[in-house]
């Protein structure tokens, strides 16, 4: 490889923050965006980024029914959403000529093929936490889930506080039972929780008025509320209890791929692009039942996005 090709920006392909913050010292000083990340890429040292400039495939991994993040609709299943918007553009930033095919990936199998090439990304909703990142590489966060419940709209129901004596559906093995289990001792709280095992069977529950109340991530909330019969009838409320750092994933064997990536997500938080995107598919219709999520961007994530990071769970702090 050519002296040339040794050190770049990913040239004209990827858009990234280092060009960005040396558009001019006025932006600099106003904004320290990104400061601290290293996207400057070697090109030389990652024949896969080589080969998707060149034309080559990319694997997208993706969910078939995670909506709003990563879902497919219509009878050809074209796979859309919030991280699915994201792993596209990530992809076109890094090399416009790659050729993007998918991969439908489970929650079982999506490390595993991540870390030995068989997808290349994952565009599902996947919490960063130590764990994981021994087995794959987490992109800066791009959405940060927060634990809080959903009601029907009649119920009168707006805090946790208002649990008491009530019952409350919640999925098996998630990590939103153990903050809810702690957030119930921490405040002597007693209720009876009912579990299920998924967001479908849960939302059954309080449809059926089994449960006054269902507590799990907000995008899921939102997500099967906007799959639902009747989604008008139906709120995400509660103080924030708990909440979870998400990112898109790939192969943590080259650290040019995190690199680019990282630039390629900087540049669209930098530029609006990003806060454009949460706003398309939680506050806009979306298909296929053109209803609205209606879940405004949390604190804790604009506070998240206005200093970019890759923290992972055990590392996270709710900002004051």
């Amino acid at each position: 490889m050519g002296k040339s090709l040794k050190w770049v920006g990913l040239a004209a392909a990827l858009v990234c923050a280092g060009s960005a913050m040396a558009a001019g010292k006025t932006e600099a000083a106003s904004s320290t965006i990104g400061a601290n990340i290293d996207t400057a890429v070697d090109l030389s040292a990652s024949p896969t980024l080589q080969r998707w400039q060149a034309g080559g495939a990319v694997v997208l991994g993706v969910r078939e029914a995670a909506v709003p993040m990563s879902y497919a609709i219509g009878a050809n299943e074209k796979f859309v959403g919030y991280h699915m918007d994201l792993c596209e553009r990530v992809v076109h930033a890094i090399a416009p000529r790659a050729q993007i095919k998918y991969m439908v990936l489970t929650p079982q199998n999506t490390m595993p093929l991540i870390n030995n090439g068989t997808a290349d990304f994952n565009c599902a909703s996947m919490t960063n936490n130590l764990t994981r990142q021994k087995q794959v590489a987490f992109g800066l966060t791009t959405y940060v889930s927060e634990v809080r419940m959903a009601v029907r709209a009649d119920s009168g129901i707006t805090s946790f506080k208002q649990l008491q004596g009530r019952n409350v559906g919640a999925i098996t093995g998630t990590t939103a039972v153990q903050i809810l289990r702690k957030y119930a001792s921490d405040n002597e709280l007693n209720f009876k929780t009912l579990m299920s095992k998924d967001q479908f069977e849960s939302f059954l529950m309080l449809e059926s008025g089994r449960v006054d109340a269902f507590v799990l991530d907000d995008n899921m909330l939102a997500g099967v509320i906007g799959q639902s019969k009747n989604p008008k009838g139906y709120k995400i409320v509660g103080e924030v209890i708990g909440a979870e750092p998400v990112a898109i994933q790939f192969s943590k064997n080259d650290p040019q791929i995190k690199k680019a990536v990282d630039g390629a997500i900087l540049q669209m938080i930098r530029s609006g692009e990003l806060h454009k995107l949460y706003n398309k598919w939680f506050m806009q219709p979306i298909a296929p039942k053109n209803v609205n999520l209606n879940l405004p961007m949390g604190e804790v994530l604009k506070k998240q996005l206005a200093a970019p990071n890759d923290t992972p769970l055990e590392q996270f702090v709710l900002p004051q």
